[in-house]
């Protein structure tokens, strides 16, 4: 064995990959169980929170022997790669919903459900991922496809379904609701 790789992934993206070299030699088809110093200084500028942690065991033609996968907690910074794809997909969300209200209000939506439905379909997902990135930073709940599918599914067709169900941009207000104007000769 050469080689220690250690990776974090989150929405099945890889977030960080760190490899040291190993002071030993362990024979083939042997097992021995050793301590070693590991000291990813440069890992606080790729991550932050909870994230899926894979530690693989790599041969000397870059072959993965072993692997185990286990959370960590990284203490990174928010501006760190995750936490700067967290804060980009924060922004990308808060703009869709931003274009979807105002169209919303402005009465530019399409008169057909499905195409307002899909026009709030976008910001759905990007509050599911937004959910999931937020509690992984806070140390809340590694992300996971168990974690992550619920969250972003069901941002997503709550969106959809608040789409669907506005009022259709040519329909007027009840006649109680107008209020009445009197003209004075």
């Amino acid at each position: 064995m050469k080689t220690v790789r250690i990776s974090g992934t989150a929405l099945a993206l890889t977030f960080f990959s760190y490899d040291t070299t190993v002071p030993f030699d362990v024979p083939a088809k042997s097992s021995e169980t050793r301590s070693f110093p590991l000291e990813p200084t440069d890992l606080g500028s790729q991550a932050i929170g909870l994230l899926p942690v894979t530690v693989e065991v790599i041969d000397v033609g870059r072959e993965s022997i072993a692997s185990v996968e286990t959370t960590g907690d990284v203490k990174g910074s928010l501006w760190s790669v995750y936490g700067a794809f967290g804060l980009g997909v924060l922004v990308l969300t808060g703009l869709s919903w931003a274009g979807a209200l105002i169209a919303l209000a402005r009465r530019r939506l399409p008169p057909n459900r499905w195409q307002r439905a899909m026009r709030f379909l976008p910001a759905g997902i990007g509050t599911g991922l937004v959910a999931v990135i937020s509690l992984s930073v806070l140390r809340l709940v590694a992300p996971s496809p168990t974690a992550e599918i619920p969250f972003i599914v069901g941002a997503a067709a709550a969106a959809f379904v608040l789409g669907y169900l506005t009022p259709h941009p040519g329909e007027r207000r009840h006649p109680s609701d107008v209020d009445t104007v009197r003209i004075q000769r």
